[in-house]
């Protein structure tokens, strides 16, 4: 019953936001996962970091599928999410957190730069 619940309330979340709030949604589910995921490496639950870092790889995929490439920050953009992706792959082979940290760092500080710009565009 409460996971109904709660998974009513995510889709009210997702429909009712704006293309902003939306994209820090995707990134606030990459950064969950990826954190998921180096927590599986401490704990050498293997299995566990595969599924989590495949989960974020395929939130960044869609973040790079949603980029308006003639817009030129998307260029730079697109090919920052392809290095997120192929160091996260990484990072998922040789069952190493250094790597994943690095992306986990990159995704927060766009995640940010995100809010601050959501929070600029509301004001006016």
């Amino acid at each position: 019953m409460v996971v109904n619940a709660f998974e009513k309330y995510r889709q009210t979340s997702v429909q009712t936001s704006n293309p902003a709030q939306l994209v820090i949604m995707l990134y606030d589910g990459a950064i969950r996962f990826i954190k998921t995921g180096i927590q599986g490496i401490e704990n050498k639950n293997f299995e566990h970091v595969n599924t989590n870092f495949g989960k974020a790889q395929t939130i960044i995929s869609e973040l790079m599928s949603t980029l308006n490439h003639k817009i030129e920050i998307s260029r730079s953009l697109y090919q920052l999410y392809e290095y997120m992706n192929y160091t996260l792959i990484q990072a998922n082979i040789k069952k190493k957190a250094e790597p994943a940290e690095q992306v986990l760092e990159m995704l927060t500080e766009l995640r940010d730069t995100w809010h601050q710009a959501s929070k600029s565009l509301a004001k006016g």
